[in-house]
């Protein structure tokens, strides 16, 4: 009873505040009514994402997740507010529909996270893109994750700017058509390789050939270079279809190793064809040796003169 009544009077704060800074007091939401006596603790109900009030959706979620995941688990929040040690570093695109902690479900603590537009990662470069690169050195060189992963998703429309591009080079934004230029190796690839389709066939190619530039990109990084040699840390390509609802993820060491599908695809893999038996090699014929010739008759000595 108490913790609803503390809920509900930050919710009141919130609506208090809100109202102060922004004019906004007739469209904000009423509280949740406290339970009754008898009622028990009851669940925050959901705030509507739609909600008038941007505060008072932050409030609603936040108590939600603080009812939901912090006040249940006080053990694992204690242990994570010493120290982060998370296992993942994820690029990911800033699309809203892609977050990963979502459709990965990893909890506060997990993953280490970088998104940007079209989950594109720079090379190596310290005048240009230094804000990629403190993420990736810190992650690895200090946090020391285990894993980097680069996910990319269905329906991107960075990649549909980066086929759009003019082939000029000419940009019309002020960041968006510099930053997509990471990504114009990848367009090329699957431009030379697929010169008869349509850019609507292109997209979903380009989305998943993004990811593995991006991949190859990290390796101009020499520390996590160096921890890919040392066997430390692993590379992975991950790509989301939201329209399906299914995640693919591949394995990286300088080569593409085949994705795993979640979930596995109806149709039946194709049979593994048996390997080509290895032929003996064809020897050489014997030489023919010459016949053995008599052995030279023994001459007698001459006589004495």
């Amino acid at each position: 009873m108490a913790s609803h009544l503390s809920q509900e009077a930050a919710l009141a704060n919130l609506d208090i505040n809100d109202a102060e800074e922004s004019n906004l007091e007739s469209r904000m939401p009423m509280p949740p009514p406290p339970p009754s006596p008898d009622a028990g603790d009851s669940p925050i109900p959901p705030c509507p994402d739609a909600c008038d009030s941007p505060i008072a959706q932050i409030g609603c979620g936040f108590l939600r997740f603080k009812e939901n995941e912090f006040d249940k688990d006080p053990d694992y929040f204690s242990e994570l507010a010493k120290e982060q040690k998370p296992r993942f570093l994820v690029f990911a695109c800033s699309d809203s529909r892609v977050c990963p902690s979502r459709v990965l479900d990893f909890r506060p603590g997990v993953a280490f996270m970088g998104r940007s537009i079209a989950n594109l990662v720079p090379g190596f470069n310290q005048l240009r893109y230094s804000g990629t690169g403190a993420i990736i050195e810190y992650a690895v060189a200090t946090l020391g994750v285990e894993v980097i992963l680069v996910t990319g998703h269905s329906r991107c429309g960075g990649i549909k700017a980066l086929i759009d591009l003019p082939e000029n080079g000419a940009v019309s934004t002020d960041f968006v058509h510099d930053w997509i230029k990471i990504g114009l190796p990848a367009k090329a690839k699957v431009m030379r390789e697929n010169p008869n389709k349509a850019p609507d066939e292109l997209y979903p190619i380009l989305e998943r050939e993004a990811v593995n530039l991006s991949l190859m990109n990290l390796l101009t990084y020499p520390y996590v270079r160096d921890k890919v040699a040392e066997k430390k840390l692993k590379l992975m390509g991950g790509y989301y279809d939201f329209v399906e609802g299914r995640f693919d993820a591949w394995g990286f060491e300088l080569e593409m190793k085949p994705p795993v599908s979640f979930p596995p695809p109806a149709d039946p893999p194709l049979p593994v064809l048996p390997p080509f038996p290895v032929l003996p090699p064809v020897l050489p014929p014997f030489p023919v040796l010459p016949p053995v010739l008599p052995p030279f008759p023994v001459v007698p000595p001459f006589p004495p003169l």
